[in-house]
């Protein structure tokens, strides 16, 4: 049997990124062949501390540990067919351990979803920000025999560095992902975000609309933010509650609309669509900024909306909020066009191809 190491950042079922990348088809990649290990650096404990402000002696044994533990993995990777490392091998700007890595028999995949070679520190993290080497994402792709690239935008970057570059999008488990039945539909709208601690700036770029919409609406309308547990809008009456994979589906499945607002910026260019995605497996009609790959996965008015202007958000979202019949053909529509092109089932085969051609190399 082949072996695979996941080099990553989280735990399993910790990360979005890492859950709708390669977490998903682990069970998959078994069964064809492959014995999938995971190397984590950021446990349960740590978590608590990582993305907050303060806690420097903490932050720097989290440190510490990851150094000590990737010294560990180098031990043994030479009883691997393939690394794969996921953005990188440490969360500060050395490459290391890529570099050695590179020296073992095992090939060397590289997985990226964001345009990680530009700086974008949390707030908590701001004081950390030189240990930080944007630039060390060109190195790891220089490295590996493989790169995977979530969409085209950040192929084309990895391709100033590497000839073997394979578009791999992020996708949705659509057997898992399916709007939960008992979660009561009611006559009050809901329009939902979900993301995280490090995203809830994006949700932001959403406040002056949903302004205008609460005005318009009123109590017709409320509105949901998952992924922050210390976000607060007092003004839209929204307390933000915590991602919890357990209850993920179930919360989700209370959105009648979803929305994915973001800048456009190099950084927003190189996403993946990923809170889109979701929404649309969930046959949840979606509103996304046209930014990168969203505008590759919605067509206008037909699987969801695409917005940019204020007014036209505005335009759109009133649409959805008075219309239930749009709402539920555009739902039907998104979730079958994740089914057909961003699902676990459309894409589980490239995985196998992919990590078979590049041992073979």
């Amino acid at each position: 049997m082949k072996k695979i190491l996941f080099i990553t950042s989280h735990r399993n079922n910790r990360s979005p990124g890492q859950r709708f990348r390669f977490e998903q088809y682990y069970n998959y990649l078994e069964q064809n062949g492959f014995k999938c290990d995971v190397s984590f650096i950021v446990s349960a404990n740590d978590d608590i501390y990582l993305y907050r402000k303060g806690n420097y002696l903490k932050k720097v044994r989290i440190v510490l540990k990851s150094i000590w533990t990737r010294f560990k993995d180098l031990k043994k990777a030479n009883d691997y067919d393939i690394i794969f490392i996921y953005r990188e091998a440490l969360l500060i700007g050395s490459t290391f351990f890529e570099r050695r890595f590179r020296r073992k028999k095992a090939k060397l995949v590289f997985d990226f979803d964001d345009s990680v070679w530009i700086y974008d520190t949390s707030e908590a993290n701001k004081r950390f920000e030189w240990l930080k080497d944007p630039g060390k994402t060109a190195k790891i792709i220089e490295l590996s025999d493989m790169v995977f690239a979530g969409n085209q935008y950040l192929a084309d970057y990895a391709l100033q560095y590497n000839s073997n570059v394979k578009i791999v999008p992020t996708t949705i488990d659509t057997e898992e992902y399916k709007r939960d039945p008992s979660v009561k539909r009611t006559d009050v709208v809901c329009i939902g975000w979900t993301g995280s601690i490090t995203t809830i700036k994006h949700f932001e770029y959403a406040a002056p609309i949903l302004r205008i919409l609460k005005e318009k609406y009123g109590d017709r309308i409320t509105i949901k933010v998952i992924g922050d547990r210390n976000y607060v809008h007092k003004g839209l009456g929204i307390k933000g509650m915590p991602w919890n994979k357990e209850n993920e589906i179930r919360e989700l499945s209370s959105f009648d609309i979803g929305i994915m607002p973001l800048p456009d910026d190099k950084w927003s260019r190189g996403k993946c669509g990923l809170k889109g995605l979701q929404y649309m497996a969930l046959e949840i009609p979606a509103i996304m900024s046209p930014v990168g790959v969203n505008s590759d996965i919605i067509k206008d008015g037909v699987n969801g909306f695409l917005a940019d202007k204020e007014q036209e958000w505005v335009d759109k979202m009133s649409r959805l909020i008075e219309d239930k019949e749009l709402r539920e053909r555009i739902g039907k529509e998104a979730r079958k066009t994740v089914v057909e092109k961003y699902s676990k089932e459309a894409q589980k085969g490239n995985y196998v191809k992919f990590f078979n051609e590049v041992i073979s190399k």
